[in-house]
């Protein structure tokens, strides 16, 4: 039996709404898994994912990664899904996202990337929860994508154990605002929604582009958030624009990968 599981891309925290909130993106990880004799990376996130239902001897791993790693875009997350739900369906069982999300939670650590990768749309993520809100944000997503890598657990380790109060009621208006866009679909209450002290600021060091594009945001542009922690930012444009919005955003930042990206509905599953 071959077995073929794809899943997506996904951007965390859409500004305030920090490890809660994420969104999956068309943008998407392949895994092939055959029932034959292979050498088996028993370390690998996937196969160790793929291990949690059913065991990996007997069969080899073929791993396709479009996601860039160690960018902001949730890689890790893509290729526990994609062990998760490879070794369900090699197990013959239909595991609940909930019940996927608690199983490799300890491999991928982040709820708010992993959620959206198994369910698709975006998703909220609390006390083990999954709420999925919407199958799409009122906005397109285009990823500025820098050469240099971020590790999450450094950048986590930035941010400071308290903030001020005003910072903290700047972000809690704005996590608002965010979840009252994503009920009305509303672009202009999302473009409002897209700021951030509670993590961003820390985080800055090693995105400046993020400053400079907000400082400057290409016109149909609604807001540019960090993806995860960065170094990538993505910019929300209005979707009438957003070809025009990525092409000006590739010739100020030729060195950059420049995606013009989807919100997709589908999450991680066998295709």
């Amino acid at each position: 039996m071959t077995i073929r599981v794809r899943a997506p891309a996904t951007t965390a925290n859409l500004g305030a709404g920090f490890d809660v909130a994420g969104a999956a993106l068309g943008l998407w990880n392949e895994l092939e898994v055959r029932e034959e004799a292979g050498t088996i990376d028993e370390s690998h996130l996937g196969v160790r994912a793929f291990a949690l239902y059913a065991s990996p001897a007997g069969r080899s791993f073929d791993f396709v990664d479009r996601i860039p790693r160690e960018r902001g875009l949730g890689s890790s997350a893509a290729v526990v899904a994609l062990g998760l739900v490879a070794g369900a369906a090699a197990a013959g069982i239909d595991p609940s996202v909930e019940e996927l999300l608690a199983a490799g939670l300890e491999l991928e650590g982040h709820a708010d990337n992993l959620a959206p990768a198994l369910a698709g749309g975006v998703c909220l993520t609390y006390d083990g929860r999954v709420a999925r809100i919407a199958d799409d944000l009122p906005a397109s997503p285009i990823a500025v994508v820098p050469e240099a890598h971020v590790n999450t657990a450094v950048s986590r380790g930035a941010l400071p154990n308290t903030v001020p109060r005003a910072d903290a009621v700047f972000s809690v208006v704005r996590a608002a605002l965010l979840g009252a866009a994503l009920a009305a679909n509303d672009a202009h209450v999302f473009a409002a929604a897209l700021d951030d002290r509670l993590h961003e600021p820390y985080r800055s060091e090693h995105a400046p582009h993020l400053g400079e594009i907000r400082g400057d945001l290409p016109r149909g542009a609604l807001g540019a958030t960090l993806s995860g922690s960065g170094p990538t930012v993505i910019v929300w444009a209005e979707r009438a624009d957003a070809e025009r919005v990525a092409g000006e955003l590739g010739a100020r930042y030729p060195a950059h990968e420049v995606l013009l990206l989807e919100v997709t509905a589908t999450g991680a599953g066998v295709f």
